[in-house]
């Protein structure tokens, strides 16, 4: 059967966006490679992780024994797919590196490009 949807046309201009609104890829564009064969190579574009210094630091929280990232990122923002922000906020590359250590307290950040509240 064939689906109409992949008949329907985009507004001209307008952009699909092929990530969730809390995936740390979400605006990165997509890129071609076309390798010496001639096939095409789909790729995200890098990603540049924020300095953390330059994200508003809205509280801390301590690692307990047993935690995990994404549990902790549910905890503090009722969704666990958002650890890459505890990471970003810890400048960590590995996010299991964050809950190795009981009693590390983790940095937690609006995102960037948000301010926090005046005189923060």
């Amino acid at each position: 059967m064939i689906d109409p949807v992949t008949f329907a046309f985009s507004p001209q201009g307008s952009r699909l966006e092929p990530f969730a609104d809390n995936s740390r890829y979400r605006g990165l564009p997509l890129l071609v490679h076309v390798d010496a064969n001639g096939v095409e190579h789909i790729y995200v574009g890098r990603r540049f992780l924020p300095p953390p210094e330059t994200l508003a630091e809205v509280g801390r929280i301590e690692v307990r024994e047993g935690d995990r990232i994404d549990n902790i990122a549910g905890q503090v923002f009722g969704d666990a797919e958002l650890y890459w922000r505890i990471a970003d906020a810890n400048r960590v590359l590995t996010p299991g590196e964050l809950t190795k250590r009981i009693g590390r307290r983790l940095r937690v950040t609006l995102p960037e490009g948000m301010q926090g509240a005046p005189g923060s």
